[in-house]
């Protein structure tokens, strides 16, 4: 306890010369000294996924709906509505949405009414106001007025950028000129304890890298970033869902970085404003793994009819006969045997396996089960006889052995060793 009193005694006559010295014209750094800080947890708007005083960044394809997701998170918030997940928003807030993008009046309003939003708790960045002068925002020069401004409309939780490149007035791809042009921004956030939800796009001919690494610009923007999400539009090759979207977290610093949710658009016309149409999100059940695997599967082509098909099934098959495995021990028994994410998943769907959770909170893990082994051995049988007589005209005799017989094998073999 001594030589930490001296040690803090040196830095308090250190502080008080620099002080001395900065009355004279100099700069100080202010240094917070370790044990005046208390620890806090995340503040969560949305746990895992949103959190207040954080920049977050959702990237996605053209397509896919990225600023209507944006607006369904903001609705859900002004209203204390409920979260993708089906949780509930524990306090309602205000929302800032500033965009280069889109016109409030016949886009980004009429989807907030979509979505169900308060709109007195919405609060669009327009112009600046100098005098009788009025300029458009500039966040190079203006984020001292916007932090007034939200501290005057007071609660203000969540704050649209869209796009965030907006905020970038040099060139969005050099690390150096982005991390300097975001820092007002995410300085603004933890000042008024707000999260950031900053919209980007995916870089051209980027499938397959990691989702984060897609993000377009420099990589500073998901560096910077606290959580990067991604939206995708489901492609031909998951049969069952082509067509959808989903909503994956392809990464976290300050918590879980996997898992996702499907979603769905649709367009209605709103109640008190005949004629006017707008999107919103329908969201839809939650999706497992990680997102490399969950954009591999959504990017996926459509799945041929062949052998490869067919025996991804049968290792599936095998694999549950016996009772539910972790999800993580599919994924490792799969990759050693050659096989993608993607390919298993489609044969989960094709063979109707079930995705539960064992256990509840962070302890919990994801399971898969066959919900009936009989029911479900005789329905790959079946599947397995349509894939095998798409190869011609002619009757096909497929080369794999009985699953009748396999079954009876492997009863024998439990019994044997029971």
């Amino acid at each position: 306890m001594a030589e930490y009193s001296a040690g803090q005694a040196h830095l308090d006559k250190v502080a008080a010369k620099a002080i001395k010295e900065g009355s004279t014209g100099r700069s100080v750094v202010h240094l917070i000294n370790g044990a005046t800080i208390r620890p806090a947890p995340i503040d969560w708007l949305w746990d895992g996924w949103l959190a207040a005083g954080k920049l977050h960044i959702l990237a996605g394809a053209p397509g896919t709906g990225k600023t209507t997701l944006a607006l369904a998170l903001a609705a859900a918030l002004t209203t204390r509505g409920y979260w993708p997940d089906g949780s509930r928003v524990r306090t309602v807030g205000d929302v800032l949405i500033w965009s280069g993008e889109d016109d409030p009046t016949d886009t980004l309003a009429p989807r907030l009414l979509a979505c169900g939003a308060d709109m007195r708790r919405v609060h669009f960045v327009g112009s600046v106001r100098d005098g009788d002068d009025h300029r458009p925002f500039d966040p190079a020069s203006h984020m001292p007025e916007l932090s007034d401004a939200a501290t005057r409309v007071g609660n203000v939780r969540l704050l649209i950028c869209d796009p965030v490149v907006s905020a970038v007035t040099g060139d969005s791809h050099k690390n150096t000129e982005v991390r300097r042009a975001l820092q007002p921004l995410v300085d603004l956030g933890h000042e008024i304890n707000a999260a950031i939800l900053g919209i980007s796009h995916f870089s051209k001919g980027s499938q397959g890298r990691d989702p984060t690494e897609r993000v377009a610009g420099s990589l500073a923007f998901g560096a910077l970033a606290r959580v990067v999400l991604a939206a995708a539009k489901v492609q031909d090759g998951d049969e069952e869902n082509a067509g959808r979207r989903i909503l994956a977290r392809t990464k976290s610093n300050i918590g879980p970085d996997d898992g996702g949710h499907y979603y769905d658009l649709d367009q209605v016309e709103l109640h008190h404003f005949p004629g006017v149409w707008a999107s919103r999100v329908q969201w839809g059940e939650e999706i497992e793994g990680s997102a490399r695997e969950i954009l591999a599967a959504a990017d996926a082509a459509p799945a041929s009819h062949g052998t490869e098909q067919v025996d991804a099934k049968q290792f599936l098959m095998d694999l549950l006969l016996l009772g539910p495995v972790p999800t993580k021990v599919i994924r490792a028994d799969a990759d050693g045997a050659g096989y993608s994410w993607a390919t298993i998943r489609r044969a989960q769907k094709a063979i109707g396996v079930e995705a539960i959770k064992d256990g509840f909170g962070k302890g919990g893990q994801w399971m898969w089960r066959l919900p009936d082994t009989t029911k479900a051995l005789k329905d790959t049988k079946d599947v397995q006889r349509e894939d095998v007589s798409t190869f011609g005209d002619h009757e096909h005799v497929s080369d794999e052995p009985d699953l009748g017989d396999r079954q009876r094998d492997e009863d024998e073999e439990v019994g044997e060793w029971v």
